[in-house]
């Protein structure tokens, strides 16, 4: 006899494991953004764990209720802050503009350091 005895009994099982993944996920969100939010009080942190580890089911329901407009906020306002942090970044080591590129190369050609060519070389580079 097997475990798997008919299509629907593995139809089942994979219902019950996404039910069990959707909850684990839930109680992960749940769980960060209890830690992201600051305006909230250590305690009620603490009291709010306390019940998903012993009532579970019904805390993160309840937490889903009472604050899950302000878990989207603050999901939100943390996107926007990476996104600004990876935009910085990004401009911190992308270089210079293309003007900037022109200016330099133009400064040189001034300088006799590159001939004609050799800027218009570099400026149809930068314009790319």
């Amino acid at each position: 006899m097997s475990i798997w005895e008919s299509f629907w009994d593995i139809i089942w099982w994979f219902f019950w494991v996404f039910v069990f993944v959707s909850y684990l996920m839930v109680l992960f969100n749940i769980v960060a953004d209890l830690f992201r939010d600051h305006a909230m009080n250590g305690w009620v942190k603490a009291i709010w764990i306390i019940f998903l580890i012993f009532v579970p089911f019904l805390t993160a329901l309840v937490y889903l209720i009472a604050r899950g407009g302000g878990m989207a906020e603050r999901n939100a306002s943390v996107y926007r802050e990476q996104q600004h942090a990876a935009d910085s970044y990004i401009r911190s080591v992308a270089g210079s503009s293309p003007t900037d590129e022109i200016e330099k190369a133009a400064k040189l050609r001034d300088a006799g350091t590159i001939t004609e060519e050799e800027f218009a070389g570099i400026k149809a580079l930068a314009l790319r």
